[in-house]
């Protein structure tokens, strides 16, 4: 959903905050839900989401995959979200980067690393969970293959 989606293109937010886990690892496509509530796009011109998205929640796409990257690593948050997750005593996140997810005890960050924006995002319907598509079909630019 947006803002979300182009908050990992634009490479503002690395962990995707989920209520379930995963076993998989490996290449995600983000997609941007056709769906952009009136709630979403209210946030999207509040702070920190306005700085990170340069204040235009108007051109945010929708309806499209807007980037690809990995998925790593899924932590699950425990009662101290920055030892649980990260394994640190301090916080690696930025305070906006923070607002991005919800990071509440017991659910899943998802870490996403090699984070590609799309030039062009891709239309394509999207589904809820982890669904599979076709690249060959959506003819993907061979750089983006090779990442």
């Amino acid at each position: 959903m947006q803002p979300w989606a182009s908050l990992v293109a634009i490479k503002a937010k690395r962990y995707e905050t989920r209520s379930w886990n995963t076993h998989y690892r490996g290449p995600l496509a983000i997609h941007a839900s056709k769906e952009f509530s009136q709630a979403a796009r209210r946030l999207a011109r509040a702070e920190p989401f306005a700085s990170a998205l340069f204040g235009s929640e108007e051109d945010l796409p929708t309806g499209c995959i807007v980037a690809v990257c990995d998925l790593e690593a899924v932590m699950k948050v425990g009662a101290n979200p920055c030892q649980s997750v990260f394994g640190f005593a301090h916080n690696p996140l930025s305070s906006a980067e923070e607002s991005f997810g919800d990071f509440s005890p017991g659910r899943f960050a998802w870490m996403l690393t090699n984070v590609i924006a799309l030039e062009n995002p891709i239309p394509a319907r999207g589904a809820q969970s982890l669904w599979e598509w076709n690249d060959e079909a959506l003819h993907l630019d061979p750089k983006i293959k090779q990442q």
